[in-house]
Order: C-alpha cells, then structure tokens, then sequence
C-alpha cells in the first residue's frame, strides 16, 4: 500500500503540470511573408495597447521628407511611446497605414524600406499584420503617411 500512495501523488503532480502548461497561451503568428504575417492570434487575458494615427514632424527646414523618411520617423516615435510605457516595437501585432501620392505618385517602396528598419530585423524579429490604403488626402497638410498600430502582449512579459 506504501508503493501507491507515492505513485499515486507523482500522477496527481504530473497531471497538474501539464494542465499548467497546457492552458499557457501565447500569441500565435501565422503565414509570414516578407513584411507581415498574415494572421495573429491573440488569446484571452492578453494585454493590448492601441497606438491613435500619426505622422511625421517636419524637418528642421519646415520640409516633411519622402515616404521612407516619414515613415522611419513616425516609427521612431511610436517606438518611444511604448518603451516609455514598458512595451516594446515587437509587441506590435497589426499596423494600418494610410498614404497619400507625393509628387511622384504613391511611394509604396519607401514605405517598406522605412517599415522594414523595424519589424524583420535582428534587433525585433517580429513582424505585425498589416493594411496599407492609397487615399485622397490627410489631415496634416505635407504628410504622406498616417500610421496607427495596436500592440499585444502576455500579462508578465
């Protein structure tokens, strides 16, 4: 009778092990391509912080720069916002993007090039879902690109 009592305990612990971990959730990233992923799965008791649309601050001449330069600089931002708040550029989890033509017409590839110093690379592997949408206009005369994003994350990370 000694023997099941020990053997009895090592399968009630086993099981409440593996109820622990099987009932850890984590966010899932699914289909990724170049700059996003196509889906994110993001479980119930995550954390979320959501980031209101932004654009970038002019140049010390008063001039706004291209598309590349706007969007690095809004980033820039967005990425002091949350390492303020404890959050960091890879708890990013979707990005829309709304951008208007330039001079030269719609500057798709300057976007990624700005976007692409941030999400893909070796300091932040993550990347987030994303829309990007050609519109008339913005409301701050001289942006090209609004940017809003959300971020997510697990409670302790």
């Amino acid at each position: 009778m000694s023997h099941v009592k020990p053997s009895i305990c090592i399968l009630i612990l086993s099981s409440m092990i593996f109820s622990i971990n099987s009932s850890a959730q984590e966010i899932t990233r699914s289909n990724e391509g170049t700059y996003f992923y196509r889906s994110i799965t993001i479980p119930a008791g995550a954390e979320t912080m959501y980031l209101s649309g932004s654009g970038a601050q002019p140049l010390d001449d008063g001039s706004w720069g291209d598309m590349r330069q706007q969007t690095i600089d809004t980033f820039s931002r967005f990425k002091e916002t949350l390492e303020e708040q404890g959050w960091s550029m890879g708890d990013i989890v979707q990005v829309r993007a709304f951008a208007v033509a330039g001079e030269d017409g719609l500057d798709f590839a300057g976007f990624n090039a700005g976007y692409a110093e941030f999400f893909g690379t070796s300091e932040n592997p993550n990347k987030p879902v994303r829309s990007f949408v050609e519109i008339k206009d913005l409301v701050v005369e001289g942006w090209l690109v609004e940017i809003e994003i959300r971020a997510a994350r697990m409670p302790g990370n």
